[in-house]
């Protein structure tokens, strides 16, 4: 493990934001781990901290904007924001599909940073594509804190994370029996 996911990791467990049990992920998998990042976004240092992590990833890309889904991309994406000096802005749920509200535009040809917490599937980071692509704008890249889909999604963008903390996930009906035994709990996405 190279010593950003190193890092990153120590940040998530020194905040209690890495849980162990049984988790449904948005994705609708099941796993013994879920990354609780409201809990480690709620500590600003670690904040400013995973933003300067993730921009020094994103030495050489140009970007106008970054654009973050509701809710786990907010805090890190404002931060990202604000230590780019880049506009910011985000989508949210309007009747169960993210949608860009508020006010907010996206003009022709603006070069967009789409950043998220964690990926499992990337269906909300497919969902921000697709808006900021129809919308005009053009996705130079995406960022995430953890990627968690075992390979880099493929996006269509380049996809860059601070930490690939891959654990195993399970379809409902194929849950091993040590996962089956554990109560379920949902702390939220």
């Amino acid at each position: 493990m190279e010593s950003t996911e190193n890092e990153v990791l120590t940040l998530f467990e020194k905040t209690g934001a890495l849980l162990k049990g049984h988790f449904v992920l948005r994705s609708g998998l099941h796993s013994g781990h879920f990354f609780q990042c409201a809990q480690v976004c709620q500590n600003m240092a670690a904040v400013t901290r995973m933003a300067e992590l993730t921009l020094a990833k994103l030495a050489g890309f140009d970007f106008e904007t970054v654009v973050a889904p509701a809710m786990g991309g907010l805090v890190i994406g404002q931060e990202i924001a604000r230590q780019a000096d880049k506009r910011y802005i985000f989508l949210e749920k309007q009747e169960g599909d993210l949608a860009l509200r508020r006010g907010f535009k996206i003009r022709e040809g603006e070069k967009v940073l789409i950043t998220e917490d964690v990926v499992t599937r990337g269906g909300r980071v497919e969902e921000a594509l697709k808006i900021v692509r129809d919308l005009g704008g053009m996705p130079v890249a995406v960022t995430v804190i953890v990627d968690r889909s075992g390979g880099a999604p493929d996006f269509g963008t380049p996809f860059l994370s601070l930490a690939a903390l891959t654990f195993p996930t399970f379809k409902a009906d194929e849950l091993p029996p040590e996962l089956a035994s554990v109560p379920i709990t949902k702390p939220g996405s």
